[in-house]
């Protein structure tokens, strides 16, 4: 049976490949993006331009809803000593805030939806600790935070989880995998020796809309080629 999702952040990367994957199986998939890009191309989506840093609501009305994925985010690597303030708060409002407005318009949508699920996403970085990832992993263990939350606050009528990537090959991750030696580096730092692709991390938001998942709430998923969790000799 076909259902009905709202993937925010549409347009390329993991958010791309999740709403390709799911228009083809023949779900209903409206997509919101600042840019149409390629969506026109995919069967049963709807594009829906609008900006997560916008101050409006977006102008669709969606009576029901059996899944919510917020994909933007940012990348900002920089020494602590580097970082202002507004250097915070800009990541804090794609990665944190721009989710909260959307979310709470669809919320009723959500609601009358079969087994609805959302997702978030967060990064390796918060739980494992890495260097010029303070911006960057305050505003996503703020997500996670937000997760749990938001599990126990909807449960049992709709679950949140939240999926934590490495590195994804990714537009968003272009500066650090600009050239073959720098992606192969990249992905000898982990247990799997390589980088995480759109489709590692595409599929896995797929198992958590699914009723495959249907025992899962308030958790974070590592998908991370095993950087959070196992040492190499």
């Amino acid at each position: 049976m076909s259902k009905t999702f709202l993937v925010v952040g549409a347009s390329t990367g993991i958010g791309f490949q999740l709403t390709k994957n799911l228009s083809e199986e023949g779900n209903t998939v409206y997509a919101i993006a600042r840019n149409e890009r390629e969506l026109s191309s995919l069967p049963n989506v709807s594009f829906i331009p609008f900006d997560v840093l916008s101050d409006e609501s977006f102008a669709v009305d969606i009576d029901t809803l059996d899944g919510f994925v917020y994909c933007p985010g940012t990348i900002n690597l920089k020494p602590f000593h580097r970082l202002k303030k507004e250097d915070f708060i800009a990541d804090f409002n794609v990665n944190v805030l721009g989710s909260i407005p959307i979310l709470q318009q669809v919320l009723p949508a959500l609601k009358k939806g079969t087994d609805p699920s959302i997702i978030f996403f967060s990064t390796v970085a918060v739980g494992q600790g890495m260097g010029f990832h303070s911006s960057i992993a305050a505003s996503k263990g703020a997500i996670e935070g937000l997760t749990k939350s938001l599990a126990a606050e909807f449960a049992p009528a709709i679950r949140v989880n939240c999926i934590a990537p490495s590195v994804t090959d990714t537009p968003l991750a272009e500066r650090l995998l600009s050239s073959d030696e720098k992606k192969e580096a990249s992905g000898k730092r982990h247990p799997l020796q390589r980088v995480g692709s759109p489709e590692d991390i595409a599929q896995t938001a797929q198992f958590l809309l699914s009723g495959k998942s249907g025992w899962m709430t308030g958790q974070i998923l590592s998908v991370d080629g095993g950087m959070s969790s196992v040492r190499l000799l």
